[in-house]
């Protein structure tokens, strides 16, 4: 499998492309289906058929450097054949049934710095979450590497720290059967 520029195979069975300008949700795409499917190109197409009349497109960044809404992800995984779920955040995490749910992709708040200097602004970063061979990995591109969760024990550990801290969201990435059955919830 070729890698993206940036990406790093690092550990060897597991694909994770690291940040590149603001494409954070281009990257959680690709890491969280384990393959490069999109590129700044195919997001910016999608932005394009989501607002066809649009002369600043509302899903993207002004600048033309990605920052891509959560419009493009859910268009982006419905051209494949997917469905993106947004989780309840009011639901214990014990009754998301991890392993109905191909991925996951987190939208958390990251801190803006010119160099040392941290800024009081806030932007908004994509990342996603995967189990690759019984192992849940933490996939930020923010990361040099792969970051080992565990199992889903750790990768709940890991949920319930990020949804404490506040304007975190999560979106399951599910096939459309689970998604039309409603499968990826427990109901015990």
């Amino acid at each position: 499998m070729s890698q993206a520029p940036g990406a790093q195979p690092s550990p060897p069975s597991v694909y994770h492309e690291r940040q590149r300008l603001e494409l954070c949700a281009v990257h959680a795409l690709n890491n969280v289906l384990q393959q490069q499917l999109f590129s700044q190109e195919a997001a910016d197409e999608i932005c394009k058929r989501l607002a066809p009349d649009s002369r600043l497109n509302p899903h993207r960044s002004l600048l033309g450097t990605g920052n891509y809404d959560v419009n493009v992800i859910m268009a982006a995984l419905q051209g494949q054949g997917l469905a993106a779920v947004w989780w309840d955040r009011r639901r214990p995490l014990s009754q998301l049934a991890l392993p109905r749910v191909l991925g996951l992709i987190l939208n958390l708040p990251s801190p803006v710095s010119l160099g040392l200097l941290s800024l009081p602004l806030r932007r908004r970063h994509w990342v996603a979450l995967r189990q690759v061979d019984g192992v849940y990995y933490n996939l930020d591109s923010k990361l040099r590497a792969p970051e080992v969760l565990g199992d889903e024990d750790g990768v709940r550990a890991f949920l319930a720290a990020a949804l404490a801290q506040g304007l975190c969201e999560v979106l399951l990435v599910v096939t459309k059967e689970v998604e039309e059955k409603g499968s990826w919830l427990q109901t015990d």
